[in-house]
């Protein structure tokens, strides 16, 4: 596992410990970051259920200004941490200990808002892909927002929430991407 494409090109990253999170691979982060651009030019980024932090650590290297990685298990805190300092990117992070929708809740407290939202629970957790109209409810995702959902290829998310429809789906073996644009409550795509 490394960082694909960025400031931070080439520099691998560490798995976290144990069984208990499955990391997004390589050939997956490359083709997530195909589908929503390649790179950025500023703008925040939230990784729910972070994991090792690799989505986000891959948003920051390619120009994402700031991310903010969240995560209950105090095993993937301690992996983020580390990969940010191996990357040089923790300047331009927040890592939390925090259950996924209380943290939602605190940062709308600190008016964060970010553009890109990474959804990766584990799979048995499907209610979790909720998050995202939460988030948008609560105002913490801009209106040109875009969210990542990885899940299980027999997992069927829908075409169509209250706040975003999704205009990319793809499967790589038995992993799927699925990925959503802001639509607004009154579902018209925000330009």
């Amino acid at each position: 596992m490394r960082v694909v494409a960025g400031k931070a090109k080439g520099l691998p990253l560490k798995a976290v410990p144990g069984n208990t999170t499955r990391p997004t691979t390589d050939k997956v982060k490359e083709s997530v970051f195909n589908m929503i651009g390649p790179f950025f030019d500023g703008g925040n980024a939230l990784d729910l259920f972070a994991g090792s932090g690799g989505l986000g650590i891959e948003a920051l290297s390619r120009g994402i200004e700031k991310a903010v990685f969240i995560d209950k298990d105090s095993k993937a805190i301690e992996t983020i941490r580390a990969n940010l300092e191996k990357t040089r990117l923790i300047q331009q992070a927040e890592v939390y200990r925090n259950d996924a929708k209380r943290a939602i809740k605190i940062l709308k407290k600190n008016d964060f808002q970010a553009r890109l939202l990474f959804l990766d629970p584990p799979y048995h957790i499907t209610e979790s892909y909720g998050l995202m109209d939460f988030a948008a409810e609560t105002g913490i995702l801009t209106e040109d927002s875009i969210v990542v959902c990885e899940h299980e290829k027999g997992v069927e998310l829908a075409n169509r929430t209250k706040y975003f429809e999704r205009f990319k789906n793809e499967n790589y073996g038995g992993i799927a991407i699925s990925i959503y644009r802001y639509i607004g409550e009154e579902g018209e795509i925000i330009e």
